[in-house]
């Protein structure tokens, strides 16, 4: 009997000391994935342009060299999304596809711009579905708005000033981004305005 009770105790013991170590070690897994995968939520930025400053004109290049402009005045008359993105920004897949619907259901120009090796870029927009988004390489876009963490995205209105400038990783964030832009046909009227007087 009292054999039966110092194995059973043993045994216990043993299965404690292994559920430990595993708690442990999924406690350190769940941290590691948390810091990776967690919305950044809403950060302050401090430097490069900023909300209501005007973007200038630039002539950035997508992957494959066709020159498309960013900034100034949009002569389709819309308003332009920017999202800086990195191929090694988790976050930065996650938030693209909200980002498209987004900008689809405001009617909004999406444009992604790369930061970092060209050859990763290349390679993500081979992996990613960007449905027709442009994937543009400009290193003066981002020396001229400095962003320092991913995803950060830009509104531009129709004349290429910039409305907000935010780090967003959710839905509601982005919409948030979004609605900072003026209506289209609001917009319109005040530069019909202008014009006539």
């Amino acid at each position: 009997m009292m054999t039966v009770l110092i194995v059973s105790t043993v045994l216990l013991t043993v299965c404690v000391l292994a559920l430990g170590v595993g708690v442990f070690v999924l406690a350190r897994q769940i941290g590691v994935l948390h810091e990776r995968l967690a919305p950044i939520g809403v950060q302050p930025v401090l430097a490069g342009l900023q909300a209501g400053q005007a973007l200038p004109q630039i002539t950035a290049r997508t992957l494959d060299g066709t020159a498309v402009s960013v900034g100034g005045l949009n002569p389709s008359g819309r308003a332009m999304v920017l999202m800086f993105a990195s191929a090694d920004c988790p976050v930065c897949k996650r938030t693209l596809p909200t980002a498209r619907s987004v900008a689809k259901e405001h009617d909004l120009d999406l444009v992604l711009i790369g930061e970092g090796d060209v050859a990763a870029l290349s390679a993500m927009a081979s992996r990613t579905s960007l449905d027709g988004v442009p994937l543009l390489l400009s290193t003066e876009l981002l020396l001229l708005m400095q962003i320092e963490r991913l995803p950060t995205l830009v509104a531009l209105d129709a004349r290429g000033v910039i409305t907000a400038r935010e780090i967003a990783s959710s839905r509601r964030e982005i919409e948030a981004l979004v609605a900072t832009l003026p209506p289209v046909r609001q917009a319109l009227t005040e530069e019909s305005l202008h014009v006539a007087v």
